[in-house]
């Protein structure tokens, strides 16, 4: 699994991501973010070169809290072909300049979620190293998935994000997780394919949302 360095980033990704949340059509934010972490979980990249990580930030600029689900990579050199999904760089005080991609554009990233729906991929703790998240919790009733590394075409909307996914079936990315209690319900009925996870609440509650939904449109 992944190490999780306990160390510096300059700027730190809140930094960026106050930055890079009002340039898109979901952010139902005030016009200058004020995000902070709130929960999230990680995937390991089975060649050990990106980081991959999926965070709950909310955003508290506007007159209710809002959360939003921000699938990021990181990655010691830029990827090429995806200078328009770059969210900025910064310094890590382990492993030097980092490229912060949002995730949805990096074939490595689509590559291990459709892993973790199939049930190949485990979910992993965010910030503690080798320890697997047990909250993250997913289902698949469709085709076992192609093996090859799938090429991300992302386009946004003020609902989220959506990806063409195998077998003419599209990866839909809430990232306005709307939380339930108890057991979140699934948004647009009954999908092939979910992801589902949790994070810290006010007043020491739990809250939980279906993060990501695989379906047929």
């Amino acid at each position: 699994m992944a190490v999780i360095h306990r160390t510096t980033l300059t700027p730190t990704k809140l930094e960026l991501l106050a930055r890079w949340l009002p340039t898109r059509p979901w952010y139902r934010g005030g016009p200058v973010p004020e995000p902070r972490k709130s929960g999230g979980f990680r995937l390991d990249d089975p060649a050990g070169e990106v980081g991959i990580e999926f965070m709950v930030t909310t955003d508290t600029s506007g007159p209710e809290p809002v959360a939003y689900l921000v699938p990021l990579t990181y990655r010691g050199a830029p990827l090429a072909g995806a200078e328009h999904a770059l969210i900025g760089t910064c310094e890590h005080g382990v492993l030097g300049k980092r490229w912060v991609y949002d995730g949805c554009h990096d074939p490595v990233l689509v590559t291990e979620l459709l892993a973790l729906i199939e049930g190949r991929a485990g979910a992993v703790a965010q910030s503690v190293t080798d320890t697997p998240d047990r909250e993250v919790t997913r289902a698949y009733t469709g085709e076992p998935f192609p093996r090859d590394a799938c090429v991300p075409r992302p386009a946004d909307d003020e609902h989220g994000t959506h990806l063409p996914a195998p077998h003419g079936t599209t990866l839909h990315v809430h990232r306005v997780p709307v939380p339930a209690a108890g057991d979140p319900a699934l948004p647009g009925g009954d999908p092939l394919g979910h992801v589902a996870g949790g994070w810290p609440g006010p007043h020491g509650t739990r809250l939980n949302a279906v993060l990501i939904t695989l379906g047929t449109r």
